[in-house]
């Protein structure tokens, strides 16, 4: 495409780095509501799955698969939920979500369901240096 893949500035602000996966780089949610990952092409100008190029497209659901595997192992949860919205951000990007029945919005969607709870005392850290190595980055 002749641009340069950038992250985002929204997805930026408001989560951590994870690592690099061979398309995605993977990202933490800053909400300790949720073991929440958000996995990004790094492709610039994709905007819709479909806009991936076919080897391109099952990259990216095996990645999603590894992603969902390495939540599994890391935290416990009764639910994976895969979402890829970009209502707001408009830059392609797929969440993985370890969902506990009971939390903050369950059984509903997490989009728009109150505020993010921030991670406290190296919380968040402790969970990225769990899921590096289960997702082998």
């Amino acid at each position: 495409m002749g641009t340069t893949f950038a992250l985002d500035s929204r997805l930026a602000a408001d989560t951590l780095p994870v690592g690099d996966l061979p398309l995605c780089r993977v990202l933490l949610m800053r909400d300790r509501r949720y073991a929440w990952l958000v996995l990004v092409p790094r492709r610039a100008g994709m905007v819709e799955v479909s806009d991936l190029a076919e080897d391109e497209r099952t990259t990216l659901w095996r990645e999603v698969d590894r992603a969902a595997a390495a939540l599994r192992a890391a935290v416990p949860c009764d639910k994976v939920n895969i979402g890829a919205l970009g209502n707001i951000v408009r830059q392609l990007h797929v969440h993985v979500l370890a969902r506990v029945e009971g939390d903050a919005a369950w059984p509903g969607p997490v989009w728009g369901h109150g505020a993010a709870v921030p991670y406290e005392g190296g919380e968040a850290e402790r969970l990225v240096a769990v899921l590096r190595p289960l997702l082998g980055v």
